[in-house]
C-alpha cells in the first residue's frame, strides 16, 4: 500500500479518561519526575512544581508522556506530540462518551470537506 500518494506520517488521536482514586499518590510522582529532570531550568521546574501541587490534572499530563507510549512501537519515529487534561464530569452511561460516533461525525466532516459527501 506504499506509493509515492501516501504519506509516511499518521496523525493518532488518542482520548483516555482516567478515574483519579489517589491525588497525593499521583502528585507526588509528578514532583518525582520533576526532581529527576536535570535539563529542566530552575524557574521552569518551580513553574511546573506549583502547577502539579495545585491541579491533579496538571499532574497527570506531566506523568503522561506521549514518547512513552510509542517509543517501544519498531520502525516508528514520534514526530511532534501536543497534549493536555482537564477536569471533567464523565457519565460512562451517557452518549456523550460515545467515542465512536465521534469518529464518525469527523470522517463525514471530513468526507464533505473533500468534496466526498
Amino acid at each position: 500500500m506504499s506509493t509515492p500518494e501516501t504519506s509516511r506520517f499518521v496523525r493518532l488521536r488518542v482520548e483516555l479518561v482516567l478515574e483519579v482514586e489517589d491525588e497525593d499518590a499521583v502528585t507526588k510522582r509528578a514532583l518525582q519526575r520533576l526532581a529527576g529532570d536535570t535539563e529542566m531550568p530552575e524557574e521552569e521546574r518551580a513553574h511546573a512544581e506549583g502547577a502539579v501541587t495545585e491541579d491533579t490534572a496538571e499532574a497527570l499530563a506531566y506523568l503522561v508522556d506521549p514518547f512513552d507510549l510509542v517509543s517501544e512501537v519498531p520502525g516508528v519515529e514520534l514526530q511532534q506530540a501536543s497534549w493536555s487534561s482537564e477536569r471533567i464530569e464523565y457519565d460512562p452511561d451517557s452518549p456523550d462518551w460515545d467515542l465512536d460516533g465521534d469518529d464518525v461525525e469527523e470522517d463525514e466532516d471530513d468526507e464533505e470537506a473533500d468534496g466526498i459527501g
